[in-house]
This record gives C-alpha cells, sequence and structure tokens, in this order.
C-alpha cells in the first residue's frame, strides 16, 4: 500500500521544507506538494518534524566482556532503538578467541543477530592481533561489505603502534575507515592500579584514572599515525574531552584531512559528578569516563561548528541491579557501559534543536546523515530523498516527557538519564515504510531488521 505522509515540515541537512512525503514499496518515492493520494494511506502529520530514521554507528548489543555480557540481545536492543527514533544500527564486535581469524566474529555476531533484529543492522569488524592473514582477509571482508574494522589502543587485545601503522596502511590502499578508541593503555593501568593499592576504589576514582590527558594523547599519537600513513581514514569514537578535540583541530589545520569525529551524548549532557555517590556512581562507570561542564561545552561547540561529525551512542547496558554490583568497593572490577540507543534522538532533540545549541537540519546531519555517509550506507540509509529506504521519524516539538526506566523497552535497569524533562516526543517510527512506533508503543516484527552490506564513506577523500 501506498503511505503519504502530509503536512509535516520535512528536515533535510540543507533545508526544511513543509512537504508531503510519498512512500511506495518501502521507498521513499517522491517527495512534493498536492502529491496524488490515490489509493494512498493518508498520515496527517501537521505540526509534526519529519526526519529520516536515526542511524547509530556505535551500539554493542549483546557485547561479552569476559566478566559480563552485555544484557540487551539483537531483538530487545533494536526495539529499543526503534523506540528511541533510530532505524539502523552498526554494531561494534566483541573480541574473539585470542588469534582468532578476522572473519570469526562477524560470523559469531550473524548468529545473534539474524533472526531477531527489528530494524536494519550492520557490523564493524574488530583487529586484535595483526599479521598478513589479517591484512589480506580486511581486503577480503571489505569487498564484502564489511567495510570498518575498530581498533583499540587500550584492553587487553590492544594493538601496538606497529601493528596499528600496518592497518592504516593497508586501509588507505582499501579506503577502509578505521574506527579508534583511543586512550593511553599505560597510563590509565598503572593509575586504575595505584588507586586500587591506595584504597580509593569508589566510582569517584574511575574518572580520575582516566584523566583527560589520556585521550587526548591517544587521539594525537592515533592522528599522527595516520599521517604517516598517507592520511588514511580514522574515525574518533566518543570523543570525551576539551583536550582531545584541541588535537584533531590541530591536525586538521594541519592539512590532514581523513578525520571523522564521533561524540555521544552522554558527553554532552553528564558530568563526573554522578562518579560522588558510592552506588548510584556504579551506573556511569564507563570508558572514556563522564568529563567536566567545560569539556560538555566545548563539544557542544564542536558538533554546532563541524568540528565533530558524528553523535553516536556507545550503548552497552549492564543491569546495575546485579552486573554492575561486581563494581560495588572495586570500581576497577566494575562492566565499564551504559544504556542509550533508545534516548539519543530525544535527548538530543530537546538539549540540542529546542536549547538552540544545533539548529534541527545540523540534528539530521549528526544522528542521520553523516552516521550513513561514514560507513557507506548513504543515500540507503540517512536521508529521505526519492529512492531512500522509507525509513521514517515523526517529532512532536510541543509535547514534552520525562524519561525515566519505566518508559523504555530494554532490557536494562536503569536509565543514564534517569528524570530529565525533555521537550519534543517522539509519535511514529516507520522502517521500510512499515509502522513499527506510535506513541512509545512497538508495533514491528522480531526478525524484519535487513543486514547491510556497507559501501566505501563518503566522509573521506
Amino acid at each position: 500500500m501506498k503511505k503519504i505522509i502530509a503536512n509535516g515540515i520535512v528536515v533535510f541537512p540543507d533545508e526544511t521544507l513543509p512537504c508531503d512525503l510519498l512512500i511506495e514499496n518501502g521507498k521513499i518515492a517522491a517527495i512534493g506538494k498536492d502529491l496524488c493520494r490515490d489509493g494512498a494511506e493518508v498520515i496527517d502529520a501537521a505540526g509534526k518534524c519529519v526526519l529520516p530514521g536515526a542511524v547509530d554507528v556505535h551500539t554493542h548489543m549483546d557485547l561479552d566482556v569476559g566478566i559480563a555480557r552485555a544484557v540487551n540481545n539483537f531483538y530487545d536492543g533494536t526495539v529499543a532503538a526503534a523506540c528511541g527514533g533510530t532505524t539502523t544500527i552498526v554494531d561494534h564486535l566483541a573480541f574473539g578467541p585470542k588469534g582468532c581469524a578476522l572473519r570469526h566474529q562477524i560470523d559469531e555476531y550473524h548468529q545473534l543477530a539474524d533472526g531477531k533484529a527489528v530494524i536494519d543492522y550492520g557490523f564493524h569488524g574488530v583487529l586484535q592481533h595483526v599479521d598478513e592473514q589479517v591484512l589480506a582477509d580486511m581486503g577480503t571482508l571489505f569487498h564484502e561489505g564489511y567495510t570498518s574494522f575498530k581498533v583499540y589502543m587500550t584492553y587487553d587485545n590492544k594493538l601496538n603502534d606497529a601493528e596499528i601503522f600496518q592497518v592504516l596502511k593497508r586501509a588507505k590502499e582499501l579506503g577502509m575507515v578505521i574506527p579508534v578508541h583511543a586512550e593511553n593503555d599505560g597510563v590509565v593501568n598503572y593509575l586504575r592500579a595505584w588507586y586500587k593499592a591506595q584504597g580509593l576504589c569508589t566510582p569517584a576514582y574511575h574518572p580520575k584514572s582516566r584523566p583527560d590527558g589520556t585521550e587526548a594523547e591517544a587521539v594525537s599519537r592515533i592522528l599522527h599515525l595516520a599521517a604517516m600513513a598517507g592520511d588514511a581514514p580514522v574515525y574518533i569514537v566518543h570523543l570525551s574531552t576539551r583536550k582531545g578535540l584541541k588535537e584533531i583541530q590541530k591536525a586538521r589545520a594541519g592539512g590532514q584531512k581523513n578525520i571523522i569525529v564521533e561524540t555521544c551524548p552522554q558527553y554532552l549532557t553528564l558530568t563526573d559528578e554522578k562518579y560522588q555517590d558510592e552506588q548510584e556512581g556504579l551506573k556511569y562507570i564507563m570508558s572514556p569516563p563522564l568529563r567536566k561542564k567545560e569539556d560538555n561545552e566545548a563539544l557542544w561547540k564542536a558538533t554546532a561548528d563541524g568540528d565533530i561529525q558524528v553523535i553516536a551512542t556507545d550503548h552497552c547496558p549492564f543491569t546495575f541491579k546485579t552486573q554492575k554490583q561486581r563494581g560495588a568497593g572495586d570500581f576497577t572490577a566494575c562492566p565499564n557501559g551504559a544504556p542509550g540507543v533508545e534516548e539519543r534522538v530525544p535527548l538530543l532533540f530537546s538539549e540540542g534543536v529546542l536549547k538552540n545549541r544545533i539548529s534541527v537540519n545540523k540534528f539530521v546531519e549528526l544522528l542521520c546523515e553523516n552516521p550513513a555517509k561514514a560507513y557507506g550506507l548513504y543515500p540507503q540509509k540517512g536521508t529521505l530523498l526519492p529512492g531512500s529506504d522509507a525509513d521514517v521519524l515523526l517529532i512532536d516539538p510541543a509535547k514534552e516527557r520525562t524519561l525515566t526506566i519505566g518508559d523504555l523497552h530494554g532490557a536494562c535497569d536503569y536509565c543514564t538519564y534517569e528524570g530529565m524533562k525533555l521537550q519534543g516526543n517522539i509519535e511514529m517510527v516507520f522502517s521500510h515504510g512499515d509502522l513499527i512506533v506510535k506513541d512509545n508503543r512497538f508495533l514491528g516484527k522480531k526478525g524484519a531488521g535487513r543486514f547491510l552490506k556497507r559501501g566505501k564513506s563518503l566522509l573521506i577523500d
């Protein structure tokens, strides 16, 4: 059946149009006024913002970190995403067995996701060692549609600088984007051990063990390595600090082009004051940690100015009542991560658009178009152009809501933003033209999500 979303305000990164959308066969068929309504279901969007379904390119569904497993699987996690206005995710994979082939975790994650996800999804590969076979397999998998592989500069399966340099050279040859978790592993591990030895083990010492310089140094180092590899494409995940941002600005001012930067809602809206309570602070143990208000402000400005191109979530939920309690009395034993996939869109619409930190057009750029462009999904995703998938989001800017765990749909037992009052409410979400969310009720089907093979990034040279 044809659908027409009528009388709404359709938002693109470069313009806002009062017009109608025609949806046919799961695609955007036309945009305009006075579209033929014969035989079409008409959805009245008067007073609503009509946006592309949001794209979250940094989630961790069903992530096994050894001491705990993320509580959202690919069914309930994507239900939460859908109810939060996100219609596409690209998930970061867990580490596999030591020495495993590059394809190993991709195959494992297909078993976890296929037939369960309710929205479309893709996978970033993960690099945990480097040899000639891994470098060859990067090319094979790239041509199969796995066009990004993540590098960690910390944690047990981190790569050293020589390995990272080889990966970056190979990525430059292929036109592949390398997402990077940038923290100085040596300093972080030293500080964690030092605080623990002193008996300073409450959540308040988590951010102290990962100070802003650990991010800034690692960001600087990865950018220098990328420059030496011929301006290889890098994507800085979850930027959290003003100091790290300055390193990126300096590299760009020096002529380095292929740098894509992501931040997350928690680094825009929350501060390290959350760690002061010994129990509640466990909810916010994530890496990198929450920072200072001046970091929030610098990152907001960077989103408006274009220094940050993407806002994703790093959604990685563990239960507060059980899993997070591993860290009670020892923050180093707490699984790192927090939920956020459902909260991102309404939170950023309220805190960003309606508080005049970013325009509604910039909102679409940061949460829809640029994530799709960064990882080879545009124009299938991230836009409402004719021929694009009919993934559509309707937001009523006049309605208010309060974020609370009782209204959310994931399996986690707490909301990272509990009690925050927001302006703007998601009214409807469509995936491939099908209504999957209405008034906070999920109407979609398990397994309806399609795996996405991705192309080259459109945000690199």
